[in-house]
């Protein structure tokens, strides 16, 4: 496997800029100018609605920004305290099987997790990253930890992951997080674990660039 690039950014990124950055890096990588790329980052305070999402999902627009977006899937929260993962990559080279590719995601998320005694699922009928139990205990009903909604160009993949690790959660208040009315988000922060993000960025790609050799 080619070497990727991995680019860390610590300082809020706005959501349109970088929409905008993945755009022009995917085209370099269609056309081998660049190296296929994973960046962490973090997006300042907004509501972004993917390919499927319904206006219905927005309960409250006045909170906060609600920007349309490339990506697939419905609504969910962006801000402080929530680590981003935009992925950046070439399936030509791979397996041409986006649902291999997302699961790959979830799947490195959820070994992540289990490094915390956290245990989580995927669900087939529902995308992202679910906390079913946290130190043996299970939940009455799976809170969601992790977002994912991509988009694909040519085989070259872009936008991402989701992950809370001290978000804000009264945001998820004001909307029905990726269509969903009758499910919680939760966080590393309200499982009660400190995490840094510098942590879970060297962590999650160690994880994440195993996983991708499977595909």
């Amino acid at each position: 496997m080619k070497k990727i690039e991995i680019k860390i950014s610590n300082n809020e990124i706005d959501y349109e800029e970088a929409v905008m950055y993945m755009e022009s890096r995917v085209l370099d990588i269609i056309n081998n100018k660049s190296k296929e790329l994973l960046w962490f980052l973090n997006h300042n305070h907004i509501f972004t609605q993917g390919t499927s999402a319904s206006k219905d999902e927005i309960l409250n627009s006045n909170v906060i920004e609600v920007i349309k977006s490339s990506r697939g899937g419905k609504t969910t929260y962006h801000g402080p305290g929530q680590r981003i993962v935009y992925f950046m990559l070439n399936l030509n080279n791979k397996n041409k099987d986006i649902r291999k590719f997302i699961t790959i995601i979830e799947n490195s998320l959820i070994s992540f997790l289990a490094n915390y005694n956290i245990e989580a699922q995927a669900f087939k009928d529902r995308v992202g990253i679910w906390v079913t139990k946290n130190n043996n205990i299970s939940f009455d009903k799976e809170k969601k930890i992790g977002a994912i909604g991509l988009r694909i160009k040519k085989w070259i993949t872009y936008h991402g992951l989701s992950f809370n690790i001290n978000p804000d959660l009264k945001y998820y208040n004001y909307i029905h997080s990726c269509g969903l009315k009758e499910y919680q988000n939760t966080s590393m922060e309200e499982l009660g674990i400190k995490l840094e993000q510098s942590e879970f960025d060297n962590e999650f790609v160690k994880i994440f660039i195993e996983k991708l050799k499977n595909i």
